[in-house]
Order: C-alpha cells, then sequence, then structure tokens
C-alpha cells in the first residue's frame, strides 16, 4: 500500500470511524443503565477505606 493510498483511506473511511468511535465514546455514559454505575464512581473518593 503506497503512502498516496494509505493518505486517501485516512481522509475518507478513517476519519468516518474516527468520528463514529468518539460519538460512541460519548453517548457511552449516558445509556439507560449507567446511572447507577455512574455515581459509584463519582462518590468512591469520599467513601472510607476498610484495609487500613
Amino acid at each position: 500500500m503506497t503512502y498516496d493510498a494509505m493518505r486517501h483511506f485516512a481522509d475518507s473511511w478513517g476519519l468516518l470511524g474516527m468520528t463514529i468511535l468518539f460519538l460512541a465514546f460519548v453517548a457511552w455514559p449516558f445509556r439507560k443503565g449507567a446511572r447507577r454505575r455512574n455515581e459509584e464512581a463519582a462518590n468512591m473518593i469520599f467513601k472510607e477505606d476498610e484495609h487500613g
């Protein structure tokens, strides 16, 4: 694969793929079943350490 072919792929399909991946990462915390897990992660630093 030549440099020009890789550049063409990155400019077209690579950009589309990275955009879809970015949107999936942004939407993942807002899915329906994630509220409890996100709240636990947010409050984890306030819990007492039981192991000393």
